[in-house]
């Protein structure tokens, strides 16, 4: 009976460094065949059915007083280290069936990113107080946010007044971007509202543009008067470049508090003035080149506006992702083929050898 019970506690131990070694080759590795556990299950069985059958009787009874428990002698223990050592092998055969694999994946990433203008109207009626504080910086906070969220598209800021010009060409440096923003202000040019010849620019800006995507965000607040170029005839050189153009009306509905005179410091007098944006002209754009017309009456509904437009441009990625896996059997295999010669020669040789 002793001597069962300690053959059953050498395989136990044999079992519970077998269950040791899967749970540290699942944290690193997949298995390719795991069905073969269902065999380890059948070969613990199996150990534990023919160490327990010789200790089943018609009647089990134990007498506590005679139970030894001195610790074994060395004599006694080391007999059983083989039993163990086949115990070991066998499992780890199971754990070699299953086949612990490698993986390793590359990712390869490619991005089709979009090509951005943003055409702000810098005439004097952008410092209306519609807007906190007014109706220009609201617009360049907005838009250094929209830039600040599209990391992998190519930005530029085309500026226009009575003339138009290029404040910053396009480029991946967003921060030169914001800094142009930031930048910007009225009075630079001669004054006015020449929305046909912001939107040319722009398109200009564009037309050798490669990106699959091109798109131009038109600011104004108020109607074409001038300049030499129509705002449909912008619209239809867009149309022919492939630009779509999202065109954004800003101011209230109603009146607003605007600059109406410019004092000699450079200061502005204000007055209450009627906001009349040409919606008309502006929808039409929208519609010549695909874009959409929005309105914005606040500050909280142009960044509206410009999240919308971020989710109608979104900029396409192409992942492509190779799977490698190495099989890691060979060790396991190896420490199998040791613990068989290792049972071996303790059986064969060493026990044979001791008193």
């Amino acid at each position: 009976m002793a001597a069962r019970l300690k053959q059953a506690a050498a395989q136990g131990a044999a079992w519970a460094l077998i269950g040791t070694l899967f749970l540290a080759l699942d944290r690193r590795f997949e298995w390719a065949a795991p069905t073969a556990f269902w065999w380890g299950i059948a070969v613990a069985g199996w150990s534990l059915w023919r160490i327990a059958q010789p200790m089943v009787a018609p009647t089990f009874r134990i007498n506590l007083r005679h139970l030894d428990l001195v610790p074994p002698r060395r004599d006694q223990w080391i007999p059983l280290v083989p039993d163990g050592m086949r115990t070991l092998a066998l499992g780890l055969i199971v754990l070699v069936l299953a086949r612990p694999q490698s993986s390793s994946s590359i990712e390869n990433m490619t991005r089709e990113g979009i090509d951005i203008v943003m055409a702000m109207d810098a005439s004097a009626s952008m410092l209306s107080k519609d807007f906190r504080p007014n109706r220009l910086e609201a617009a360049k906070a907005v838009a250094s946010e929209f830039v600040e969220d599209r990391p992998f598209d190519r930005v530029g800021v085309v500026v226009y007044e009575g003339e138009s010009f290029t404040q910053v060409p396009l480029t991946t440096d967003h921060r030169v971007v914001q800094d142009g923003l930031n930048a910007l202000e009225t009075g630079r040019v001669e004054g006015g509202t020449a929305i046909g010849m912001g939107l040319a620019t722009a398109v200009n800006r564009l037309r050798k543009s490669d990106a699959k995507s091109k798109v131009v965000i038109l600011i104004t607040d108020g109607e074409n008067n001038s300049g030499q170029i129509e705002p449909q005839d912008a619209a239809q050189l867009a149309r022919l470049e492939s630009i779509r153009v999202y065109t954004v009306g800003v101011g209230t509905i109603g009146r607003a508090k605007s600059p109406v005179r410019q004092r000699p410091d450079g200061s502005y007098i204000y007055d209450w003035v009627e906001v009349n944006i040409d919606e008309p002209t502006l929808k039409s754009i929208a519609q010549e080149t695909g874009g959409r017309y929005f309105r914005a009456t606040s500050g909280e509904k142009l960044k509206e506006i410009y999240t919308e437009i971020d989710a109608l441009e979104k900029t396409r990625f192409n992942v492509f992702r190779y799977n490698k896996k190495t099989e890691e059997f060979p060790l396991v295999g190896w420490l199998a083929l040791a613990c068989l010669a290792a049972e071996a020669v303790l059986r064969h040789l060493f026990i044979r050898s001791l008193p």
